[in-house]
């Protein structure tokens, strides 16, 4: 409070939902893959999203549970503004569309790019080669530019120019150009696009099997064929965009019973305390079956969180 500490006094319980822990930079960095300053993250959750909620947990004798995984995560790249600020963007369909890869500084793929966000990043956290940073680049020919998104960067009739020279996309006439103007191992990812090429025009993907899947299909191009998933890369210029590990928010949190009550060690509720939503180990154990993993558990356990509240309420009136 800005007149000083405030006194709360709860009759029932304490519920915590204050946003999990994607901002906080200590926990990052013990319980993220591949984040030695625990700054080597980009989430997308707001600033207040700062573990404060699982720290007051903690405190009363809760603990965290992590599962496998300990984020929700999701490809993004950094936007450079006129104004210098720095914003970040979900690769969420971009990468389904016919006509882009991803690849590591190898110059080699190393996913389905048409796969969920979550599997993109988990694949990328495997991918990257020890001793570097953990980025990939999104890479695109002339003519997906001028009918898809290339992350921010916007098709006909938006201009490419503007994203280019923000130097959030890389542009070359060639890829070998590209692959020097990015860091990326040039006669790899030559080859890479080559042997892509080649499958891509009788519609497979012998690799990693994109458009195989009717999720693939449906995030690709209805009027690509054979396989709305599937196209070379052939037409230049070539362009490219960076993509770094990021989050929509976090997975593990307090661990908490089936009433949404936080346990102790000992896996004993703690009398009065409840943790919904990303303050919550996910119920889904640190996996992303669908889209909605963080949001229908937040939305059924904090409905049973209200519901051992009520019956507190009834409880104590008898």
């Amino acid at each position: 409070s800005p007149d000083g500490p405030l006194h709360v006094t709860a009759r029932h319980g304490v519920v915590l939902a204050a946003g999990g822990f994607p901002r906080d930079i200590p926990r990052r960095g013990e319980l993220f893959p591949r984040t030695p300053g625990g700054r080597d993250h980009w989430t997308l959750a707001p600033a207040t999203a700062d573990g404060t909620g699982i720290r007051l947990g903690e405190s009363a004798g809760g603990h965290v549970r992590t599962g496998a995984s300990a984020g929700a995560w999701c490809p993004v790249s950094l936007v450079p503004y006129r104004n210098g600020r720095v914003g970040t963007f979900p690769h969420i369909m971009d990468r389904a569309k016919p006509g882009s890869i991803g690849v590591v500084s190898t110059g080699r793929r190393f996913v389905n790019e048409a796969n969920g966000y979550y599997d993109y990043v988990t694949a990328l956290f495997e991918a990257a080669p020890e001793g570097e940073p953990v980025q990939a680049w999104q890479i695109a020919d002339a003519r997906f530019v001028r009918r898809f998104p290339l992350g921010m960067a916007k098709p006909r009739p938006v201009p490419l120019f503007p994203y280019v020279r923000s130097g959030y996309l890389t542009k070359a006439r060639t890829l070998g150009e590209l692959a020097r103007r990015c860091g990326i191992d040039e006669q790899g990812l030559i080859d890479t696009v080559q042997r892509f090429n080649t499958a891509a025009r009788a519609g497979v993907d012998p690799e990693f099997g994109r458009g195989s899947t009717p999720f693939n299909r449906y995030g690709g191009d209805p009027s690509s064929h054979p396989n709305p998933s599937l196209a070379p890369l052939e037409r230049g210029p070539f362009y490219a965009v960076r993509i770094l590990p990021g989050s929509f928010g976090t997975f593990a949190g307090l661990d908490t019973d089936a009433r949404s009550r936080v346990l102790d060690d000992a896996r004993h509720p703690i009398a009065g305390l409840y943790a919904v939503g990303a303050d919550q180990a996910n119920v889904m154990g640190g996996h992303y079956p669908a889209g909605g993993v963080n949001i229908g558990p937040a939305l059924t356990f904090g409905f049973l969180a209200g519901r051992e509240l009520a019956r507190a309420e009834v409880e104590a009136t008898r």
